[in-house]
């Protein structure tokens, strides 16, 4: 079963679970860098675990990701990142930002320049992707689609209190974001914007 074969509007709650929370675990690889695409909440739930994986030496570089702001400050996402990350411990010369993106796919595509003038794509081997879980599969397919095919990924996923695997269906507000999230694959995949991707029996187990 393909991605873009989907329907959402038949997905129930356990397939959707499945869909957006299973996409593979940290396989606690060594990487060239960490990644961090920028949301409403990345400095409260995404920054802190790029820092323990930083601290972990896990990869010796992190790259935070975003142009959005969202509060009054009207600083872009990936400043307030790195200004969290220093002050959790991080060097600052050990942090690299791209203000510049407005959603996923700008997030990948602007960071192939930061990432080209810190390593040489071609130098490349392991990206860590750490991304909120619902985040994550759309995350992983818009970097195979558009990064070179010969880097790899680490996923590490974070949960917000709201919007976990055991807990989602219960708000109003989680549900919204599940299926939000949901259908932006399938779209994404039906229009080639990302690549589509084979789920096996994921949905059928």
């Amino acid at each position: 079963m393909y991605l873009s074969t989907l329907r959402i509007e038949d997905l129930t709650d356990a397939q959707l679970t499945k869909l957006l929370f299973h996409v593979g675990e940290d396989d606690q690889k060594q990487a060239d860098c960490i990644f961090v695409p920028g949301s409403s909440k990345a400095v409260d739930y995404k920054v802190p675990k790029a820092a323990s994986l930083y601290k972990a030496g896990r990869a010796k570089t992190l790259l935070f990701s975003g142009g959005v702001s969202w509060d009054e400050s009207k600083k872009p996402e990936a400043e307030l990142m790195q200004e969290r990350a220093v002050q959790l411990g991080i060097p600052a010369e050990a942090i690299l930002t791209e203000t510049d993106s407005l959603h996923t796919k700008e997030n990948v595509l602007a960071s192939l320049l930061v990432l080209d003038r810190a390593f040489d794509l071609h130098k490349m081997e392991r990206v860590i992707i750490v991304t909120s879980s619902i985040h994550t599969r759309r995350v992983l397919l818009t970097m195979k689609t558009y990064m070179p095919d010969w880097i790899n990924y680490s996923l590490a996923p974070v949960d917000d209190r709201t919007t976990k695997a055991t807990n989602w269906f219960a708000s109003p507000f989680s549900r919204k974001r599940v299926l939000t999230e949901a259908t932006k694959l399938v779209e994404y995949t039906r229009t080639g914007a990302i690549i589509d991707q084979d789920l096996g029996d994921l949905l059928n187990t």
